[in-house]
């Protein structure tokens, strides 16, 4: 194999080795944003389950009505 084959071949490898890291890091950066919108929704649930309790807990702390 000739040198300039050689080269060649590396070349043409490291052409192939550039696109798939980009495309890895395309992956990469949409699996962040996803995670990124996941925590949003958790913190955004967990929120509204805290307040939920908030609002079950002040409905026990009620009196029994007058009939009982």
């Amino acid at each position: 194999m000739s040198l300039e084959e050689r080269v060649t071949d590396l070349e043409s490898r490291l052409a192939f080795q550039d696109d798939t890291i980009q495309a890895l890091n395309d992956v990469l950066v949409a699996q962040q944003k996803a995670v990124e919108r996941l925590q949003l929704q958790m913190a955004a649930l967990l929120k509204r389950q805290e307040e939920m309790v908030g609002q079950f807990e002040s409905f026990e702390e009620e009196a029994p009505p007058p009939h009982y």
